[in-house]
């Protein structure tokens, strides 16, 4: 098949690679010129594993083009993945897809099959085909597919290759797009959810808000085993045992961040008060996030008293490990409130670079080990793999200080404890 692919971020790329790698000839384009250039010299300007790999043994057949309405015109499926961004309100920038639209209109020449990949509120495709229709074009000429992503990021390509499921929401009349879109995917093994359009909306706006409301009710319950001296892991392996509730997303930490979490969840609490409803759990899940790192201060205060003056190492400032990826990132949100306490913040991370150096009190080093000399107390905001196996020895003989936050839970204490360290958690009796 021939696919244009709109929009050459996180998950255009991704999408338009996978989609190459299963045989079809792909033009990822994108109105940012330089971006652009760079991907046609053959950089990759997000960190995803897997990535560079897959774009680079498909060279053939995946191309990238700033032309936007030119390569329209020539494919006849088009995948919409332009950034959703938040308003100041919570409400969902809709800016970048209505430009999107706005571009089929002027280049629609043949049928097209209109997919939409970028996670839009319930509601959204059908006023994409309302603003199509309202522009003069055709019912007959095109048709609208909301086919939203499940992809984590730091396993996206694999998540693509091997996904649990694929969801495709259509008008009712609609008796071409399902082929299309079987035939997009032909080689991935995985169960098709057909719905509506505002169903499939719906379907992943519901998954990501059920995930983070997850996060926050273990982060709460982890709090209440920090009063009363339960070890939240024991917590965590006793529910985890029902199948019901499963273990995934029941690490407790910072909270959530990235780029869809925080945004999608305030985006569908707006979308249920336009219909007066008060989503009560909705809000909650966001109170929680918002005061984990508070709560985590806290934890310091009980050590230090103060924290002005102190020199604190922040290890991680990804919102999550294997990306580079610092949007709405609660260790940057920790180090930025940490700054405002008058602390000397030093940080490191694998992949990810502080989004506002330049601070004199601030620093970012290119090595673990500059990055804690001298250190009062190490902070583990970000689980990757290399903070999880710390040289203990060298640890104790390059910082000043002998605390140890462990911000995600995800050290084990003993091991800090044997080599003279103060280990602080949250539900880590």
């Amino acid at each position: 098949m021939k696919i244009c692919v709109v929009g050459a971020g996180y998950v255009g790329l991704t999408s338009a690679s996978v989609l190459a790698d299963l045989g079809h000839t792909v033009c990822c384009v994108d109105t940012n010129i330089e971006r652009i250039r760079s991907l046609n010299r053959g950089e990759v300007p997000i960190y995803e594993p897997g990535l560079k790999e897959i774009m680079s043994r498909n060279e053939k057949n995946l191309t990238f083009s700033s032309e936007v309405i030119e390569n329209i015109r020539k494919h006849p499926v088009i995948l919409i993945a332009v950034g959703t961004p938040s308003l100041a309100d919570g409400k969902t920038n809709l800016t970048y897809i209505y430009s999107v639209v706005d571009m089929i209109a002027d280049a629609l020449t043949d049928y097209k099959t209109i997919i939409t990949k970028s996670t839009v509120p319930p509601g959204t495709n059908e006023k994409i085909y309302a603003k199509l229709l309202q522009k003069g074009v055709a019912p007959e000429q095109f048709a609208v597919v909301s086919n939203p992503e499940f992809l984590r990021e730091g396993s996206a390509v694999f998540d693509m290759l091997h996904a649990d499921k694929i969801v495709v929401g259509m008008n009712k009349n609609d008796s071409k797009s399902l082929n299309i879109v079987k035939s997009l995917y032909k080689g991935i093994e995985a169960p098709y959810i057909v719905t509506t359009l505002s169903g499939a909306e719906m379907i992943k706006y519901t998954s990501n808000a059920f995930l983070a409301t997850k996060i926050s009710f273990i982060n709460e319950i982890a709090r209440i085993c920090d009063k009363y001296e339960v070890n939240i892991d024991d917590v965590v392996r006793g529910i985890s045992t029902d199948t019901r509730i499963s273990p995934h997303f029941l690490n407790s930490g910072l909270g959530y961040g990235g780029s869809c979490f925080p945004k999608d969840v305030r985006s569908l609490e707006q979308s249920a008060i336009e219909k007066n409803i008060t989503p009560i759990i909705l809000q909650a899940i966001q109170s929680t996030n918002h005061s984990q790192i508070d709560y985590y201060i806290e934890k310091l205060i009980t050590v230090f008293e103060s924290l002005k003056g102190k020199t604190i190492t922040v290890l991680g400032i990804a919102f999550k490990p294997n990306t580079d990826d610092t949007r709405e990132s609660q260790a940057v949100y920790l180090i930025k409130k940490l700054s405002q306490l008058g602390c000397t913040i030093n940080t490191y991370d694998p992949k990810a670079t502080l989004p506002f150096l330049g601070e004199s009190n601030i620093i970012q080093f290119p090595t673990l080990d500059q990055a804690v000399t001298d250190a009062d107390c190490v902070i583990i905001a970000t689980e990757w793999a290399e903070f999880l196996y710390l040289d203990w020895k060298k640890l104790k003989l390059l910082m000043k200080g002998n605390v140890i936050l462990d911000a995600r839970n995800c050290i084990d204490p003993s091991k800090a404890y044997e080599h003279g360290f103060q280990y602080v958690g949250v539900g880590r009796s």
